[in-house]
């Protein structure tokens, strides 16, 4: 589908559609765009946890700079969720041990090396896929793109390992964009949906930053380490 063509079958449940490098770019409620888009190939998403309200103190929440979590996290909805689960492809949810999902044995952990005490040591993400469990080992991203969850993008391009190569990659919480950034790093293929207005705009100037800095002597993507274990 041409970016034409998908602008005229979104109509007005998108505000707005860019396509910038190999990467799709939508604004709007991913509740009424994903369903227009037909079944995805692959998932991989980081939906609110709805952690924020739990957040009074430490590094988070007390701090004006944070408050934007506080705001932003506040709500998380089941209905998000069954719609991931119920597209039955390929799919990588994080945060989903705060929501019902199937038993899975191939959970994905990311172990926070200089995670504070205040912080969670480890965040998990529920995966559809058959094989072992696994995790890696990272430094926890910097908000530098004013999104207040933002994940690494070493994270990402560690996940995206784990999905089918050539599949179209949907991330339907898009946030500052580091799916897509990540995707376009690997040469990969992704559509993106992304509701606030001012992280669509960041997500569109971090792909197209993307999209003009090839990686020619950036470190290698983390790999999967070799210890699996079932959850």
């Amino acid at each position: 589908m041409d970016i034409d063509t998908l602008r005229a079958t979104l109509g007005d449940k998108a505000k707005r559609v860019e396509q910038i490098g190999g990467q799709v770019l939508i604004q709007g409620d991913c509740m009424k765009i994903a369903p227009l888009l037909g079944r995805p190939e692959a998932l991989l998403c980081d939906p609110p946890y709805g952690l924020g309200k739990r957040m009074q103190g430490g590094t988070w929440g007390a701090q004006d700079h944070d408050s934007g979590f506080l705001r932003w996290d506040l709500e998380a909805k089941q209905e998000w969720i069954d719609a991931m689960i119920a597209a039955e492809c390929p799919a990588i949810i994080w945060g989903a041990n705060y929501f019902n999902v199937p038993a899975s044995r191939c959970w994905l952990m990311w172990n926070k090396v200089n995670a504070v005490p205040t912080m969670a040591d480890f965040e998990m993400a529920w995966t559809s896929l058959d094989r072992p469990a696994k995790r890696i080992n990272l430094n926890v991203g910097r908000v530098e793109y004013g999104h207040p969850t933002q994940k690494p993008t070493a994270l990402i391009e560690w996940a995206l390992g784990f999905l089918p190569q050539g599949a179209i990659v949907q991330d339907w919480f898009l946030g500052s964009g580091t799916t897509l950034v990540a995707c376009q790093n690997l040469d990969r293929n992704g559509i993106g949906i992304e509701l606030d207005p001012d992280y669509f705009d960041i997500a569109c100037k971090r792909v197209d930053e993307a999209t003009r800095q090839p990686r020619l002597f950036s470190e290698p993507t983390p790999k999967p380490t070799q210890e699996g274990f079932d959850l």
